[in-house]
């Protein structure tokens, strides 16, 4: 069989775009409202999407108490583990991703919580590694500041081999999942992860990443094929693109100021813009605790193309990553990415819910279906079947 893309579906109801909750199509409250959230995932398991994920912060960030109230995707949302084991039960094919933080959890909770999942779903659960963000999380946690990026890494390290090493005594072997772009992070992702999540966004760099991650996986002894590639794909789409586009100027009218800008500095490592003129340049920054790359990516965006504080902040909340179009130029994008190569497949994020999953569904996969490059049905019934990997090999003997 030819190459084929894969596709997860970043679920963070109502929506991806900050301001979201506020679009009248969507249901402000849909993060825990768990029927709504089921619709979302049986949508994407009867597009035969290999996978639903759903990302999680164990703290809420430190921003005033006027940008939270004007926000409901950090505040309003089950906790994605036990989100999962209902999912799976109600469910049959999906893959399920989770995020959970080596940070502020023990090894041998973790192992027991997704191994417990992968047995209910019959073998469909994913592990998201992640290091945690920022010093909301860790206060939740009697610290008084998050844990020293170089230091949480060597702490993911060693707490992946922890369960693994647990999971392999089991017989349960969940997918995992990294994210990681910093030095540290591609590092990890090579030894360990199964899928990557990318955050590119020009086909150069994704090419490059994409070469990169797969290069470094072989200097740990692992074929290419062992680790997938994701970028992130944003999608408005429409029938035609002035109906995109509608769609998207909707969006932009709800977003609040005080938003836009408090999520810019967050992006930035949480580094304090109020003391700057909107209209002036972005200051030099001191280096990000937080996501590193994210801080970098943001920050030469704005010095390469000579953006103000308040340029950069209207683009950043607009998201200039989503692609703003109709079908056929949405699916022409995926396909030039996917046969560059830049991508195995993409983790599409939805600005608002269920708007765009649905167009994204009903207009674009029939396009990919068409050109033979997307799935018609499941060949199989676990998320490693959908994404064609291995079982790894147990290291107490064979599986």
């Amino acid at each position: 069989m030819s190459r084929q893309l894969h596709f997860t579906a970043f679920l963070k109801p109502p929506g991806e775009y900050l301001a979201a909750w506020r679009h009248p199509d969507t249901q402000a409250d849909a993060g825990i409202d768990f029927d709504t959230v089921l619709s979302f995932a049986r949508t994407a398991e009867l597009a035969k999407f290999d996978a639903v994920f759903f990302a999680d912060l164990v703290g809420v960030p430190l921003e005033s108490q006027d940008v939270l109230s004007r926000v409901s995707v950090v505040n309003d949302s089950f906790e994605p583990t036990t989100l999962l084991a209902a999912l799976a039960a109600a469910t049959s094919r999906i893959g399920l991703i989770a995020t959970a933080s080596t940070t502020y959890n023990q090894p041998s909770h973790l192992a027991r919580t997704f191994a417990t999942i992968d047995h209910i779903s019959g073998g469909r659960a994913g592990w998201n590694v992640v290091t945690s963000l920022n010093d909301g999380e860790a206060l939740n946690f009697g610290r008084d500041a998050h844990v020293g990026h170089a230091d949480r890494y060597a702490r993911a390290e060693e707490f992946f081999d922890a369960v693994t090493g647990l999971w392999d005594s089991t017989g349960s072997r969940p997918v995992i999942v990294q994210a990681g772009a910093s030095e540290a992070g591609k590092q990890f992702a090579a030894r360990v992860a199964e899928v990557v999540f990318s955050g590119q966004r020009d086909l150069a760099r994704a090419t490059d990443f994409y070469a990169e991650i797969k290069q470094r996986a072989a200097s740990f002894g692992r074929s290419p094929d062992e680790l997938k590639v994701f970028p992130a794909l944003s999608v408005i789409t429409g029938e035609t693109r002035a109906a995109a586009e509608a769609k998207r100027d909707v969006l932009r009218g709800l977003m609040p100021p005080q938003v836009a800008l408090a999520h810019l500095a967050y992006l930035l490592g949480g580094f304090d813009l109020t003391g700057y003129p909107l209209d002036g340049p972005l200051p030099e920054l001191p280096e990000s605790n937080q996501s590193k790359s994210t801080q970098l990516d943001v920050y030469l965006r704005a010095r390469q193309r000579g953006l103000t504080i308040r340029q950069l902040a209207a683009e950043i909340s607009d998201d200039a990553s989503t692609i703003v179009g109709p079908p056929e130029e949405i699916a022409d994008h995926i396909e030039r990415w996917f046969t560059a190569p830049a991508a195995d497949g993409f983790t599409l994020v939805f600005p608002y819910l269920p708007g765009t999953l649905d167009d994204f569904v009903q207009l674009v996969l029939p396009i990919l279906r068409r050109r033979g490059l997307f799935r018609a049905r499941y060949d199989g019934a676990t998320l490693r079947d959908h994404l064609g990997l291995g079982r790894p090999t147990s290291r107490y003997g064979p599986p």
